[in-house]
């Protein structure tokens, strides 16, 4: 009973860092340099992480700048944030990459606290798919004579609970990205 517990643990943790992590990549209007973590370049004829070609930091709220080891892959890193997802117009000056972030517009930061909302929704049904996934794992072992009613009880409990502090685990991160969403 030990392991479906462990288990059911595990993976509902898995379900909230699954949603911090693309949180992380959703663009809000502030400056982040993980939002360039999927961006590869085309480093002598290999696809490249950005990452591992130049250096990201972010100065002020709104800047993002790259500066990459070797100087001639400049125009290949501005060339693969064009081609990006992010709608993002790179700045190179010859030396380094600067990236400004505009300021989201009201309909925008809608849309994007609407699409926080519908994956956060998508992390609790994941969350609670894990929970009947363990429900049944003890109603099985619990037919097979493997652990006692009581025991079955006790177990659903503990997995009720473990449920409950996954949802509320969401929430926080969920109130916290549309938070970040909706400041000006």
């Amino acid at each position: 009973m030990q392991s479906v517990l462990d288990n059911c643990q595990d993976k509902m943790k898995k379900c909230v860092l699954s949603l911090e992590t693309e949180y992380q990549n959703m663009r809000t209007g502030r400056a982040n340099a993980s939002l360039f973590d999927k961006i590869k370049v085309d480093y002598y004829g290999s696809e490249t992480p950005l990452n591992q070609v130049a250096s990201i930091s972010v100065p002020e709220a709104r800047l993002v700048v790259i500066q990459p080891w070797d100087k001639s892959i400049l125009s290949a890193i501005e060339k693969a944030i064009q081609k990006s997802e992010l709608g993002l117009n790179p700045n190179n000056d010859g030396k380094l990459i600067r990236v400004n972030f505009p300021a989201l517009t009201e309909q925008r930061r809608k849309e994007l606290a609407k699409s926080a909302k519908a994956t956060a929704e998508n992390a609790r049904v994941a969350i609670r798919n894990v929970r009947r996934d363990a429900l049944e794992a003890l109603k099985k072992m619990q037919k097979a004579s493997e652990i006692s009613e009581d025991q079955q009880k006790d177990g659903e409990a503990k997995i009720q609970k473990m449920t409950d502090n996954a949802i509320s685990d969401v929430a926080k991160v969920a109130e916290a990205k549309e938070k970040e969403i909706m400041e000006i």
